[in-house]
């Protein structure tokens, strides 16, 4: 908890001390909704972040990384319950598809644990977290037209005010870790580079090439993430692990297919 609440606390603060004026600006356009937005920083990216680290707890690198592969289809999914969004066949052949690929994580490869529920807690808690980002992004649709480094903000603003409680309950079980050398790198290389250098750069791609083909390079973190478990962290990929990919990645592109399709025709 001390490197979630480090974490958007810190990207709070630069954004703040960098872009004060523009977040004054934008502020009576977003106090009308400021609980909402609240909400949803604290939703997808405590939430989210919370779930995750606890999930690396439990299972490891590989299994979380490919699980993150199925976050567009929960996207899809939440679009479709709170917002009544068309779906084509296509869509819907792709979201069964990918979820078969998150059964082949849970399961481990062996169907039998799933029926007998010996299903790891941690992979469990990274299906919580991307249903949480899933609704999170869903729900970005209703966001007021304000400059990004504004809602960014008030994003982290909410991560913040929700990580705190949970650090203080973390702390009363006195399970808070506090940082070495080690940790204090690690909180700098996540709010340097994922929270603030990847935002900054795949918004700068989307003005370049557009949202449609820079959102498909998200569909390499999977990929990649288990790459580097392997090579940092010596995980062992298994066979198990080349089908749920390779399954995840199918129906999301089968999804995507439909998507483009469906926007063709309407």
């Amino acid at each position: 908890m001390i490197l979630v609440t480090m974490r958007w606390a810190s990207v709070m603060a630069v954004l703040y001390l960098l872009r004060k004026e523009q977040i004054a600006a934008d502020w009576p356009a977003i106090r009308p909704r400021l609980c909402t937005l609240l909400a949803l920083g604290a939703l997808g990216f405590t939430v989210f972040s919370v779930a995750l680290y606890y999930a690396l707890i439990y299972t490891t690198a590989i299994n979380a990384s490919i699980l993150q592969g199925g976050m567009p289809l929960f996207v899809f999914a939440a679009s479709f319950v709170l917002f009544s969004s068309r779906i084509n066949l296509e869509q819907a052949a792709g979201f069964a598809v990918s979820f078969f690929g998150v059964i082949i994580i849970a399961a481990r490869g062996d169907l039998s644990n799933l029926i007998g529920l010996d299903i790891n807690i941690g992979d469990a808690l990274m299906v919580a977290a991307i249903i949480a980002y899933g609704i999170y992004t869903a729900a970005l649709r209703s966001k007021p037209q304000v400059h990004w480094t504004s809602l960014l903000f008030v994003f982290c603003l909410g991560a913040t005010l929700a990580s705190l409680p949970m650090l203080a309950f973390e702390a009363v079980q006195g399970k808070t870790i506090l940082p070495d050398m080690q940790g204090w790198a690690a909180i700098v290389y996540i709010v340097i580079l994922p929270s603030l250098a990847a935002q900054v750069f795949y918004i700068r791609a989307v003005e370049l090439i557009g949202a449609n083909r820079a959102g498909l390079f998200i569909n390499l973190l999977p990929a990649w993430g288990a790459l580097l478990a392997v090579v940092i962290l010596g995980e062992a990929f298994r066979p198990y692990h080349a089908l749920a990919l390779m399954t995840i990645l199918a129906g999301v592109g089968l999804a995507e297919y439909g998507g483009r399709k469906l926007s063709r025709t309407t």
